[in-house]
This record gives C-alpha cells, structure tokens and sequence, in this order.
C-alpha cells in the first residue's frame, strides 16, 4: 500500500513539476499566455515574435536552471544530513559556499592589488564562475584531506565549519578595503541569480548535476545503512571511510559547481530534504533520493516565479524568496526537535 501510494506521489510530483515549468516560462515582466509558450517551445509560431525570443533565450534557460539548482542542492542536503546524523545540516555546512565567496572575492574585491593590465580580464562573468568553481574546488580538497586523518564523522563537520569561518574572514578583509562599485557586483552574486546563464553554462551545469546524481546512485545502499549509525555500517560490510569520501565528493561537485554559476541558495538543500521524508513517510534512500529530486524541482521554480513578483516589473532575489520559504521550515524543525526530546 505505502509503495504504491509513493509510486503516485511521484508521479503527481513529476506533473506538477511540468506545471510549474510551464507557469515560469510565462510569468514576468511580460506575460505569455500558455498556449504561446507551448507554441515556442515545440517550434511553432506564437502570438507574437518577441515572445519566442524571450521564451527561448531568457525564460527557458532560467527555468532550466532553477530546476538543476533545486535537484542539485536538494541531494546536497540529503547527503549532508544522513552522513552526519544532523536534521539542520545542508549543502555548504563544508564551507563550499565560503570558498566559492572567497574565489569571487579575490578577483571582484582584490583588483584594486592588481597591475591594471591583469585586471582588465578578471571582470568576464567567466573568469567569476571560474573563481567560484576554483575555491569551492580547493575547500574540498581540504576537507576530504583532513577526512582521511579523521574517524569522527562529527570532526569532519567542526572542520568544515572552520575553512568556513576562515575564508569569512579572509572575504571580510577584502570587503574592507574595496570600493562602493565592487561590493555591489560581489553583493549581486551572493544573492543569487538564476538569469544570467548562456546555454554554454547550462550543458556545463547539466553535466556537473548529472556526474552528482550518478555517483548518488551508488551511496544509496551506504546511506541505509548509516542511518543506524556507523557501527550499525561497518557490521554490515560499509566502508565507512570510501563511503564518506564519495558522499563529500558527490556534494563538492553538485553544491561547488551549481555555487559557481547561480551564487549561493540558502535554505533549498536544509528545508527540502525534510520535505521529501513529510511526503514519502519513508527512511529509504532509494525513494527519498527520487522525492528530494522533485521535492527540489518544485520548490525552486515555485520560488522562481514568486521571485519574479507576478503582475508586476520587479525581481527580487532569489537568495530572499528561498530565505522567506526556508526559514519558518527551519523554525518548525527545531520545535519539532524539541518537542521530541521532552
């Protein structure tokens, strides 16, 4: 009964998803109707000819990227919070997203160091995802580094947090000494943007977010099994230390590269994952892994188009909407926590 209950679910997930996709690509400044977005999306004409350049060369890509973030960072969080036995662990708790901030901040707020020759390249959006993609990188080295020297799961975390605070600090110095012109271009980035992708990004991130969700596949079993803790693991035969090494790799790149092209997005990998047990009622990963992929996809372009404040011609920033929705999840969490340990 309770499978084939998860097998609707999934399905009724899956189509509301398609919806929501649909309802993005109209919303905005500009509303399309329905029919014309399906129009220019199976290559007929629509009512008018701006609306198949909108829809195909901004809406289409924002979409698309608003689901691959929200897959992404969702698994994250699953990960995150099964590895450590933490209900409020999510997909930066590594200090990933303090070194991607540390890697645009280098080349946003560092240039005035700079010769001005040398300078002049740094300011391509490029060279800022390439940053980003290279401190994310360089932190999780550090951290599967010093997860090979440690056997507590619980000190990998405390280390994660500290290369956090570290290259905070490091990131507040640089935010010292820069100008008004450079801290609003690196605040811009912290507050996420899923607009500003070229379909070259997008097939770059498509393949990053797809390597992820392969090599989730073989954690699932290890994940099982960790959830009576290591010990309970190990008697059945888990590698506790490969297993690790593979789920932080596995969040290094979904979380590192999706940092990169989009900035941070907070709450989406902390508050989706306790979505998806709510919904499915169940500790299996193998179907939690399939709830957190379209709880994720949901939500991210639920938040996309509120972020767009429909019948109107502001944006806000998708970090704020994601924050408004995560938040009060967050707050429930640790009620719910406290209620359970009275």
């Amino acid at each position: 009964m309770l499978q084939n209950r998860n097998h609707i679910l999934i399905v009724l997930l899956t189509i509301t998803a398609l919806l929501w996709f649909f309802v993005d690509l109209s919303s905005g400044s500009v509303r399309i109707p329905l029919s014309d977005t399906f129009k220019a999306l199976t290559g007929q004409d629509s009512a008018k000819t701006t609306w198949d350049y909108i829809i195909l060369n901004y809406r289409l890509p924002k979409a698309l990227t608003a689901v691959l973030a929200g897959i992404g960072l969702s698994v994250c969080g699953l990960l995150m919070q099964t590895l450590f036995r933490n209900p409020l662990a999510g997909p930066y708790v590594l200090g990933l997203s303090s070194g991607a901030s540390l890697g645009v901040a280098i080349v946003v707020l560092g240039i005035n160091i700079l010769p001005i020759s040398f300078a002049s390249y740094l300011e391509s959006d490029y060279i800022v995802v390439l940053a980003s993609c290279i401190g994310s990188m360089i932190v999780l080295a550090a951290v599967l580094l010093v997860s090979q020297r440690l056997r507590d799961t619980m000190g990998i975390l405390i280390v994660g947090l500290m290369f956090a605070s570290f290259t905070s600090a490091v990131v507040s110095v640089f935010t010292y000494f820069s100008t008004a012109e450079q801290l609003q271009r690196f605040t811009f980035w912290s507050l996420g943007n899923l607009g500003s992708m070229t379909w070259e990004s997008i097939i770059i991130m498509t393949s990053a977010v797809a390597i992820g969700l392969i090599l989730c596949l073989f954690s699932i079993k290890p994940l099982n099994a960790l959830l009576l803790g290591e010990n309970y693991a190990q008697s059945l035969g888990i590698n506790i230390r490969k297993t690790r090494i593979l789920i932080l790799l596995t969040t290094g790149i979904l979380a590192g590269s999706i940092t990169a092209f989009v900035g941070p997005i907070a709450f989406v990998g902390l508050a989706v994952p306790h979505i998806a047990k709510l919904v499915f009622s169940s500790s299996d990963h193998k179907i939690l892994l399939i709830g957190t992929i379209l709880c994720g996809a949901n939500i991210m372009l639920v938040c996309d188009i509120l972020s767009q404040v429909p019948g109107s011609d502001f944006t806000l920033p998708i970090n704020a909407v994601t924050s408004l929705f995560g938040a009060p999840v967050v707050i429930w969490l640790l009620l719910r926590q406290t209620k359970m340990q009275r």
